[in-house]
C-alpha cells in the first residue's frame, strides 16, 4: 500500500499540471501560439540544460558496475530494434511509427528512477549509472526514428534516396540540442568537475522550468477528439512500455544475478511511463504529436498500478 501511495504521489501531480494546461487553453488564457513557442523553447533550451545539469552532477565512476552498465545498454538496443521492426510490420498508418516507437521504448527514468530508488533505499544508488547507460541511447535512437519517419520525410520518400535520409538522420543526431546537452555533461560526470556556484544556479533557473512548462504545453496542446481516434495505438504502446518490456527482460536480469537497487533501477528503466520529452521531440521533428501526447498521458495514468504490481512481485520473490 505504501508503494501504491508513493506511486500516486509521483504521478498525480504530473496529471494536475497537464490538466491545468488543458483548462487554461479552454478558458482562452493559452493558445496554439503559446504551445508552439513553449514546445520549441523546451526542445532547444530548457530540456538540454536540464539533462546537462543532471548528467554533469553525477559521480558515475564512484560505483561503476560494468555488467549492470552493459545490461542497460543492451536492453535499450534490443527493445528499440524489436519495437521498430514490429511497428513497420503491424502499423498500417506509417506516419505513426516514429511517435509509436519512441513512446513504446523510452521511459521517464531521470525523474521516476532516482525518486523510486531513493524512496526505497534512501539514496540514488545505481540510478545515475542507469541514466548514463540508457538516456544517451534513448535520445540517439529517438532522433534516428523521428528523422527517418517524420511526416516531411514520408512525403518525400520517392524523391529522397536512402543514403540522403541516413545522412539527414546523422546530421539530426549531431545537432540535436538534447543529445548535445547530454554529451556536454558527460566529461563533468566522468572527471567529477565542479561548476562554480553562480553557473550552477543559472543553469538551475532554466532547468527547473523544463518539466512544468512541458506538462503545461502538453495539456494545452492536448486535442481530446484526435487522441480518442488513436486510443487503441496509444494503449498498445503503453502496454509494451509498462508490461511487456519488464515481463520479457526482468527474468533475464534475475538470471544474471541483479538484486536490490540494481533490480529496482532495471525495473524503472523497463517499466517507467513514457516521458513528456517524447511529445516535445515528436512535435518538433514533424511526427505525430497527438499520438505522442496520448501515449504520455495514458502511460502516466496506468503506471502507478503496473509499477506497484511489479515492485510487489519482486519483493514477494525476495529480489528486492
Amino acid at each position: 500500500m505504501d508503494n501504491f501511495i508513493y506511486s500516486l504521489n509521483a504521478t498525480v501531480p504530473v496529471f494536475v499540471v497537464m490538466l491545468a494546461g488543458w483548462i487554461l487553453r479552454q478558458k482562452g488564457m493559452l493558445n496554439a501560439n503559446f504551445v508552439n513557442v513553449a514546445d520549441r523553447f523546451n526542445f532547444t533550451v530548457t530540456l538540454p540544460i536540464l539533462l546537462f545539469r543532471d548528467i554533469a552532477s553525477m559521480d558515475i565512476m564512484k560505483d561503476f558496475e560494468l555488467k549492470f552498465f552493459l545490461f542497460c545498454m543492451m536492453a535499450t538496443i534490443l527493445c528499440f530494434g524489436i519495437i521498430w521492426f514490429s511497428a513497420e510490420v503491424f502499423l498500417k498508418d506509417k506516419r505513426m511509427i516514429g511517435s509509436f516507437v519512441q513512446g513504446s521504448f523510452r521511459g521517464s527514468m531521470a525523474v521516476l528512477g532516482i525518486a523510486f530508488i531513493q524512496n526505497i533505499y534512501g539514496n540514488a544508488g545505481l540510478a545515475p549509472l542507469m541514466i548514463v547507460a540508457a538516456v544517451p541511447l534513448y535520445n540517439v535512437f529517438s532522433v534516428i526514428v523521428l528523422t527517418m519517419k517524420g511526416q516531411d520525410n514520408g512525403e518525400m520518400d520517392r524523391a529522397v534516396s536512402e543514403k540522403e535520409r541516413v545522412r539527414s538522420a546523422f546530421i539530426g543526431i549531431c545537432t540535436n540540442p538534447i543529445i548535445l546537452g547530454i554529451f556536454l555533461g558527460l566529461p563533468f560526470a566522468v572527471f567529477d568537475f565542479d561548476m562554480p556556484g553562480m553557473v550552477l544556479k543559472s543553469l538551475n533557473n532554466f532547468a527547473n522550468m523544463a518539466t512544468p512548462l512541458a506538462l503545461i504545453a502538453i495539456g494545452a496542446g492536448f486535442e481530446l477528439h484526435k487522441a480518442l481516434g488513436k486510443i487503441n495505438v496509444a494503449m498498445v504502446a503503453s502496454v509494451i512500455k509498462l508490461i511487456l518490456q519488464p515481463a520479457l527482460l526482468l527474468p533475464v536480469a534475475i538470471m544474471m544475478g541483479f538484486r536490490d537497487q540494481a533490480m529496482v533501477a532495471i525495473l524503472i528503466m523497463l517499466g517507467a511511463p513514457s516521458t513528456p520529452t517524447c511529445y516535445i521531440m515528436a512535435k518538433n521533428m514533424n511526427n505525430d504529436s497527438v499520438l505522442a501526447s496520448g501515449i504520455v498521458v495514458l502511460s502516466m495514468l496506468i503506471s502507478p498500478i503496473t509499477i506497484t504490481l511489479w515492485i510487489f512481485v519482486l519483493k514477494t520473490m525476495a529480489y528486492i
